[in-house]
Formats: structure tokens, sequence, C-alpha cells
């Protein structure tokens, strides 16, 4: 296998100019130090590269996928897990995702920096990877993976077991919790501000976590030259943390023009997940999901593609991400999904009549 500094030209190729929205046929790229340096018809000759002729095949970037959970045992109504089985489950979908093409991923919470080790190591197959560790929750929030009828302290196993959330409440102990996310690895820090269709508890519409808290946790980030990424549904949810220095909202599906347009203004970028709720839709109940979770599906179906299209009006940045915590199979179909969106049609139709 070359190396990411070996100069590589590959030839017969077709490439996408996203400029210009046309499948370019019967290209040569030239590839020298790990950057595109020339694209050209027929050969491109250079003395000592690599020649990898691809006979046609459409030759593309790395995907990036800014919201993934690599271990899916995260439900507590899930049947318990070994570590280790998760471990395993979570290295094959690893390499499933390189294979689809995804070469960087962002894990939301539950994957720590060992994995993120392994593959920079090359002991497992994978993309390169930025982790979350644990995702921060307020007593009762969506990370908090006790049932309402289970009565035991969550921060007695906090330091025992591995998984989707750790329990934090008030300054000093989410100061705490971030802290020891770092320490662990994590490139950045998760917090969870709302309800969610995994969990038993909590609205779309609630706000976890005071605005004190959230606020430390952000600087304790910067402090650390890194940033936080949020779950949260809710327009008035979004339009919080957008002003409280939240770089990234998550899901975000209930956006609303106030909203878009203050993330726009603050340089925040949403990241939603359009296929997962499908997914979840078809097949909840048998993955574990709890009932009182997937009655909060109506609400995100209903917005359809409207977040997508007020971010896009407003110049807010987009990523992709699917967050398939139970079908991770169906990853590339994110972008169908958001293929359905008015303005994303609209764009390739005036594109179309641009270049007619």
């Amino acid at each position: 296998m070359p190396t990411i500094r070996q100069d590589i030209v590959f030839q017969n190729v077709d490439y996408l100019d996203v400029r210009e929205g046309d499948l370019k046929s019967g290209r040569s790229i030239y590839v020298k130090s790990g950057i595109i340096s020339e694209i050209a018809r027929g050969k491109i000759e250079r003395v000592g590269a690599l020649v990898c002729d691809l006979k046609g095949r459409t030759l593309m970037p790395g995907l990036i996928d800014c919201h993934v959970h690599l271990m899916g045992e995260m439900l507590e109504a899930s049947p318990s897990a070994h570590l280790s089985a998760q471990v395993l489950r979570a290295s094959r979908r690893l390499f499933r995702m390189l294979q689809r093409g995804f070469t960087t991923v962002r894990d939301a919470g539950g994957a720590h920096a060992g994995f993120r080790t392994a593959v920079a190591q090359r002991l497992i197959p994978g993309p390169r990877l930025f982790v979350s560790g644990r995702a921060l929750s307020q007593t009762g929030g969506h990370a908090d993976q006790r049932s309402p009828f289970n009565f035991a302290d969550p921060c007695g196993r906090v330091g025992l077991i591995a998984g989707f959330g750790r329990v934090a409440d008030g300054v000093p102990d989410l100061l705490k919790a971030a802290r020891d996310e770092l320490r662990l690895g994590a490139d950045q820090i998760k917090i969870v501000c709302a309800g969610g269709v995994g969990s038993a508890v909590g609205t779309l519409n609630q706000s976890q976590f005071s605005d004190e808290e959230i606020r430390a946790v952000v600087e304790e980030a910067g402090r650390s030259e890194t940033y936080v990424m949020a779950h949260v549904y809710s327009a008035d949810g979004i339009k919080r943390l957008a002003g409280l220095g939240v770089r990234t909202i998550e899901h975000g599906n209930l956006l609303d023009e106030d909203g878009a347009r203050l993330m726009a203004k603050n340089g925040t970028f949403l990241v939603p997940n359009l296929v997962a709720y499908q997914s979840i839709a078809k097949y909840g109940r048998a993955q574990g999901y709890p009932l009182s979770g997937l009655a909060k599906l109506d609400q995100i179906l209903n917005a359809r593609t409207r977040s997508i299209e007020l971010a896009m009006h407003s110049g807010v940045k987009i990523a992709y991400g699917s967050d398939l915590v139970k079908d991770p199979e169906s990853q590339s179909q994110e972008f169908r999904k958001r293929g359905t969106s008015d303005v994303l049609t609209g764009d390739r139709d005036r594109q179309t009549a641009l270049r007619s």
C-alpha cells in the first residue's frame, strides 16, 4: 500500500467537478505528497510516481461523517453485552465505513481514544477518528441510561464501565467530568441538552443543563484548544446553545429562522441527521428503543428537511452526519434523504439553467 507521501498518478479516471456539476471522463489525476496537484485529459507522466489505472472508475475525495456511534450497545433496553464483544463489533463498523468511502468520522459519544490509536497504528482498518469519549448528561438527561424505575446512583459506576454517557450536575462536577474526558483522550466534548428518541425520559423541547453549566464546559474546552458539540432539537434550545458558544449543533431538526441567522452570525455548525429517524421509525422497537422515546418521532419526521433549508438560506455551515446507532449499514443513505430538500433540488435546477 502506498504511503500518503508517495506521489501517485491515477489514470483512466472519472471525477465529479462539483463547481460545474458534471462528471468528467477520461482524466488523469496527479497526487503529490498527498495533495492533488494536476488534473488533465489523457495521461500524466511523472518519474517515480506510482501509476494506478482505475479503468473508468470514479475517483473522489474521502467522505466525512461528523456524527457516528461506534458502540452500538447504547440503549438500556438492549441486551447487555461484554465490552470486548462491543469493541469487536465497533472494529467491524470501522472497516465497513472505510469500504463505503468514509475516510474520516467523528464519534458522537461512546468511543474512546483506543479506537483512534488502533486505526492510526494500523492495528485495525478504519477511517481517521475524532472521539468524544462519554457524553456529559445531567441527572435524568438524555445520556443518563437509567430507567425511571432505577434508583441506583450513577456516580458509583461512572469509572467502572464504558458507555454512551456519564452524569454530572453543577459546574464543579461538570468541569471535573470534562477534564476527565480530555484526560482520557477526547478530541472534543459532547453534551446532551434535551431529551431524545433513545431516552425514556425528557422531551425534545426540554432544556437540559443551566446556562452557567454549559458556559463552564465551553470555556473548559476552549482552554484545552477544543470545542463543544451539543445534542439538541428545539428552536429555543439551538438559539441558547449557539449564544453560549457551542461549536456544533447535533440534530437541530426544529431549527427556526431566528436560530439559523444566529448560527450563521456566530459561526455555529449544523450537523443534521435525517436517515437515522427513518431507520428508527421502521426498526426502532425491534432494536430496543423505548416506547416513550419512539413517541417523539412524529415531531422530528414532520419537520422533514426544513432545518437544512433554513440553514442553507442563512449561510450556516452544514456537515454530514448519519447517527445510525443500530443500522450502520445505511450510512450512505443520508445523501438520498438530503437530496429531497427543496433547497438542494432548487440549486441543481439553477446550476442546470446556468449551464444551458
